[in-house]
């Protein structure tokens, strides 16, 4: 008899096969040597390095910044040109209004993400160095602050207390930042990732409706710039939901929906200056 190790229990291999491995029997996985219990973790480990987890959250900090700067360039670039263009000015005027716009956005949107995400970033640098003086000063309470963290997601009060323990060993401010402040490797404000991602993805978004204006008849470019930039913001909101996970005609209709808005109310204030002068 051998033990079967992918169905964890006992074989019973030919009596010529038995004579050839040499191997004793084991009921039970439990009753095996150390060394077979120990060799059969390892297995198990490894398959588990072999297939490791993937989660959508850990794409927050790029896709965030991706899709706030496509919608912007979208929305914001499609609205100057429909609000020019109503205002009855030139088609050349137009194009520079657009180039313009696109440029001054993607600069915009760079250096508007990075002041806004670096003042998060010295928020948590602000936070964690306290911690790191409150762990120095007086660990005992910081742990009793930590067990009663581990109590509340209900452990009871012992277990809490052994948990924080060791893992305060390990890393005790990383511990304090996670548990506590709520700060982690996929959260942790990246001020530059989040620049750049905003101003590629809004010189990408400005660019679909600069395009329209390119190829769009004079007495028609009204019309299929707004249509095309529509369809655009309606293509972003689906690539938007796909690779985060989410409802794709939700996203859609909610995407449309506002970049509808902002054109018609930049159209319509283009159209009444346009009369006025």
């Amino acid at each position: 008899m051998a033990f079967c190790f992918r169905c964890s229990r006992a074989v019973a291999p030919t009596s010529g096969a038995a004579s050839r491995l040499g191997q004793p029997r084991y009921d039970t996985l439990a009753s095996a040597p150390q060394s077979v219990r120990s060799w059969r973790s390892s297995k198990s480990m490894s398959r588990l390095r072999v297939h490791p987890e993937s989660h959508l959250v850990t794409r927050i900090g790029w896709l965030r910044a991706a899709v706030l700067g496509a919608n912007d360039g979208i929305v914001s670039t499609s609205s100057l040109i429909v609000g020019v263009a109503v205002a009855a000015t030139k088609p050349s005027d137009v194009l520079i209004a657009a180039i313009a716009g696109l440029v001054a956005g993607a600069m915009s949107m760079a250096a508007g993400e990075y002041v806004s995400v670096s003042s998060q970033a010295d928020t948590e640098r602000a936070d964690l160095a306290r911690e790191r003086t409150e762990l120095r000063a007086d660990p005992s309470a910081e742990h009793a602050e930590l067990a009663e963290i581990y109590v509340q997601r209900g452990l009871d009060p012992t277990l809490a207390r052994r948990v924080a323990e060791q893992l305060m060993m390990k890393d005790a401010l990383g511990t304090h930042a996670r548990e506590e402040l709520g700060i982690s490797e996929i959260t942790t404000a990246k001020p530059i990732q989040a620049a750049l991602t905003s101003a590629v993805t809004f010189s990408v978004g400005a660019a679909m409706p600069l395009l329209a204006v390119v190829v769009s008849p004079i007495g028609y470019l009204v019309p299929i710039v707004s249509v095309a930039s529509l369809l655009f913001l309606a293509l972003l909101g689906a690539i938007g939901a796909r690779v985060g996970g989410a409802n794709v005609p939700r996203a859609m209709v909610r995407v449309t929906f506002w970049g509808t808005s902002a054109m018609a109310l930049t159209a319509g204030i283009g159209a009444a200056f346009g009369t006025v002068v």
